[in-house]
């Protein structure tokens, strides 16, 4: 990494987004990584965007940053009927020949962000502000039908997060995210586009 330059540079699809990867971030140690210097951006075309012109967006800083990241969702994406790996392959083509050469990943989360931070853990209750008595949150979900016996996620992870926290009559907003990313166990979400960002870090910055 030359002089004055940082190690990462992250592409987003949105605010949300945004506060989950700052919140992940923050905690290098909980990766095993060491400390990471990094910045973040929003795609002003979100999902489609990140897809479809992240290299582009990406080129003026292949030279001041060691790595680049590109995470965003496949639901409305405008590819949901193309294999996730297919889509993290396209983007990470077309990022090696602008410049990158290699040292950019693509993750794309399948369906959409939400689905890394259902589980049962106490503090997805505590971010989503849910005091709904005596039914606990995984009940609910159950009650609603998005949560199907022996399934661990929701069906609909967004649409659970939104009515959970109409319920709590809680703001959805990026800060809720970064809450869910700063707290809950990194060790209980199995998503595979997680378990790819896990690797695709630990490859870079490895303690």
């Amino acid at each position: 990494m030359s002089a004055g330059s940082k190690d990462l540079a992250v592409l987003i699809a949105d605010k949300n987004m945004e506060g989950a990867l700052r919140g992940l971030l923050s905690r290098p140690q909980s990766f095993g990584l060491r400390d990471i210097s990094c910045d973040l951006y929003v795609h002003p075309e979100r999902d489609p965007g990140c897809l479809l012109r992240g290299h582009d967006f990406l080129q003026p800083f292949a030279h001041r940053y060691a790595h680049g990241l590109v995470v965003f969702d496949r639901e409305g994406s405008g590819k949901e009927t193309v294999d996730r790996s297919e889509l993290e392959q396209q983007v990470e083509r077309r990022l090696s020949t602008s410049g990158w050469n290699g040292r950019a990943a693509v993750v794309v989360i399948d369906p959409e962000l939400e689905i890394w931070f259902w589980n049962d853990s106490p503090h997805v209750e505590a971010a989503l502000g849910w005091e709904a008595g005596d039914l606990s949150l995984r009940d609910w979900l159950r009650k609603k039908g998005w949560l199907p016996e022996g399934v661990s996620k929701p069906t609909q992870p967004k649409r659970a997060v939104e009515e959970a926290l109409r319920i709590s009559r809680k703001p959805r907003s990026s800060s809720v995210y970064q809450q869910l990313a700063q707290r809950v166990s990194i060790d209980r979400c199995v998503d595979p586009s997680f378990l790819r960002l896990r690797q695709i870090l630990t490859r870079w910055f490895s303690r």
